[in-house]
C-alpha cells in the first residue's frame, strides 16, 4: 500500500471517467485530440475505456467475483478485472486480480484530514487532491438526469465537497458538460440563485483563469467572438472549469 502520494502524479494533467451518460463526453474529447497525462477509470469503464493507468474499484473484488450483487456490472468485471494491468485501487487485495493495491485509506486521510466517503469517485477525487496534480476533468459522474427526474444516486454532495476541496488547493477542475455535477449543465443565467430571476440576469465566466461576473446582456460584448470558419457542427462542447 502506499504511505506517501506518487512523486510523478504532481502537476499532472488527470482525466476521471465514470459510468455516468456524461462519459461520451470523454470519447467526444478524444476524438477531438483533447490529451491527458493520465486517464483513471472508475468500476466498469475498466472494460471500456482502450487506454487506463489506474483504476478505482473501492468493493472488494468478491463483490464482483463471488456475488451477483453488481447487477449488470458483474460480467463485464469478471472478465476485466483479472486482466488488469495496471493499479487498480482497493479496499482489500485478492490475488485473483494480480494488480490490484490497496488504496492509501490511512495516510491520505492523515494528510487531508477529513474522512469523508460514501462512493468510489470520491476516493479518486481526493487521491487526485492528495497527489497534487494540476488539473483534473471529471466525466461520467452524472448522479441525476434532466430525462428522468426520478432517479438520482447518492454521492453527489460528497463528491462536490472534494472538487471544492482541489479548488481550494489550486487545482484545475473541470466537469463534463452533460453533467449535472456542480450545476454545469444548468442553463447558465440560473446558476445563480435570486439572481436568475431579474430581468437581466448576472452569470458568471472565465477569463484569465479568473472567475468574473457581469449581466447576461453584456456576453456578446464580453466574448468578441472573431469571425472564424466553420466545417463541422458536431463539435464537443468544452468542459466547463471552476
Amino acid at each position: 500500500m502506499l504511505k506517501e502520494p506518487i512523486p510523478s502524479l504532481q502537476g499532472k494533467n488527470i482525466a476521471l471517467v465514470a459510468m455516468g451518460q456524461s462519459q461520451i463526453d470523454y470519447h467526444l474529447s478524444r476524438t477531438h485530440s483533447l490529451a491527458f497525462d493520465e486517464i483513471w477509470a472508475v468500476n466498469a469503464m475498466i472494460g471500456v475505456l482502450p487506454e487506463i493507468d489506474r483504476a478505482f474499484i473501492l468493493d472488494p473484488m468478491f463483490r464482483f467475483l463471488d456475488t451477483e450483487d453488481a447487477g449488470s456490472m458483474t460480467q463485464m468485471m469478471r472478465k476485466y478485472l483479472p486482466q488488469a494491468k495496471y493499479p487498480v485501487y482497493t479496499c482489500e487485495l485478492d490475488e485473483r486480480v494480480p494488480y490490484a493495491e490497496e488504496f492509501p485509506l490511512e495516510p491520505l486521510i492523515k494528510d487531508l484530514g477529513c474522512a469523508y466517503f460514501n462512493n468510489t469517485v470520491a476516493y479518486a477525487i481526493a487521491f487526485a487532491l492528495w497527489n497534487q496534480v494540476s488539473h483534473l476533468t471529471v466525466f461520467g459522474v452524472d448522479f441525476t438526469y434532466k430525462t428522468n427526474m426520478h432517479f438520482a444516486e447518492s454521492g453527489k454532495a460528497c463528491c462536490e465537497f472534494w472538487l471544492a476541496k482541489c479548488i481550494e488547493n489550486k487545482i484545475n477542475i473541470s466537469v463534463a458538460p452533460r453533467s449535472n455535477l456542480l450545476e454545469t449543465n444548468t442553463n447558465t443565467k440560473e446558476k445563480l440563485y435570486g439572481y436568475h430571476r431579474l430581468k437581466d440576469p448576472i452569470i458568471t465566466y472565465q477569463k484569465e483563469g479568473t472567475i468574473k461576473t457581469c449581466k447576461w446582456s453584456e456576453v456578446e460584448q464580453i466574448n468578441q467572438p472573431e469571425p472564424q470558419m466553420i466545417d463541422r457542427n458536431d463539435l464537443p462542447p468544452e468542459p466547463e472549469e471552476y
